[in-house]
């Protein structure tokens, strides 16, 4: 049997004002489509994505354009994506977004991996669908697929410009009927292309975002990790990064206090990160590093604050491991910073 494959609730948000806009009966339609109220009773709920997909073909019957994939990517809502999609509308940069989507995709869904790429042409963010077994068929329809590349698009409208538009599209699927997406992307569309990917103006992408709250971003990357090891309990490395992140401001867990939080021998701690291709100290080391970043762009926190809430006993020890880091001190990192706030300001 095939795995399950599913997707966040979420998608009811941007659906329904959709379907009320085109006064499309949502119950009928949830009915025909075999979508219980259950499927969304809250932030958490998942729904297999092969009804997500009848219910996106239920409602394009019932539209002349057949264009619901970019009619719902203009209803974004954060709470679609869940917590991920709060982290995302607090990045630093549509870069940082894009990134932190990437990293966390499996709590929007476990239906495909997301990639992002830089390079001379751009910022590449890339969608590769897992396929079934047995079959090799894609788990999730083209017009699935465009839903979601014009959702991160109707994003990076929200946050950066309203005008924005992708240097490029590469889609596998072939041309639509109509030019509502040529209206909607307002860019070079590739058809039958062996990727389904968004190509970003680098600059663009870079740019510090106005909404950007490093200290928001990591309560809700908190509640991501949480999330993460609660719909799959066999994901060491998020339990592991959670109870890191619930005691680092009384000092960084050892191996031992972390294995017996975790009701299990050290060898077996080691073993089971060992398979997964991670360590503890790596974990740690990554979880501390992050939190840092984030919290010396917070001008009220001094630098030895900052040393003590991501575990450091003392401030030459932290100072130590953030030039290890980034080959330069907190001091000097801060003053960088700065700099680069005050010159963006003036331009």
């Amino acid at each position: 049997m095939s795995a399950y494959y599913s997707t966040l609730g979420g998608w009811l948000i941007p659906f329904s004002r959709v379907m009320q806009l085109n006064k499309i009966d949502l119950a009928q339609a949830l009915a025909e489509c075999d979508i219980t109220p259950k499927d969304f009773e809250n932030q958490e709920s998942r729904i297999a994505v092969e009804k997500l997909a009848l219910l996106l073909d239920y409602c394009n019957s019932k539209v002349p354009r057949k264009d619901m994939t970019v009619q719902i990517a203009r209803q974004f809502h954060p709470g679609m994506f869940h917590a991920l999609g709060y982290a995302m509308m607090s990045s630093n940069s549509l870069k940082d977004a894009l990134a932190r989507i990437a990293q966390y995709k499996r709590v929007v869904s476990n239906t495909c991996s997301l990639l992002l790429q830089e390079s001379h042409e751009g910022l590449l963010f890339q969608l590769n669908v897992v396929c079934y077994e047995d079959s090799h068929r894609p788990v999730i329809a083209p017009s699935v697929v465009e839903t979601f590349i014009a959702t991160i698009v109707q994003f990076a409208r929200e946050v950066v410009d309203p005008e924005l538009h992708p240097k490029k599209l590469l889609l596998k699927a072939g041309p639509p009927v109509g030019q509502y997406q040529a209206e909607f992307f307002n860019c070079e569309i590739l058809y039958h292309q062996p990727i389904d990917a968004i190509l970003f103006d680098s600059i663009q992408a870079s740019q510090r975002l106005m909404s950007g709250n490093p200290l928001i971003t990591q309560v809700h990357e908190k509640m991501l990790d949480e999330f993460l090891s609660r719909i799959d309990k066999s994901d060491l490395i998020h339990v592991v990064k959670s109870r890191i992140y619930q005691h680092l401001a009384l000092g960084a867990p050892s191996q031992v206090e972390m294995a017996t939080m975790l009701g299990m021998s050290l060898r077996n701690l080691q073993r089971r990160l060992q398979e997964k291709g991670s360590n503890y100290k790596d974990i740690l080391e990554q979880t501390r590093k992050k939190l840092a970043l984030d919290y010396i762009e917070q001008p009220h926190l001094s630098l030895g604050e900052i040393g003590y809430l991501v575990g450091f006993s003392s401030v030459g020890n932290f100072n130590r491991a953030f030039k290890r880091w980034t080959q330069q001190t907190p001091g000097e990192y801060r003053s960088q910073l700065t700099k680069l706030s005050e010159h963006s300001s003036r331009r």
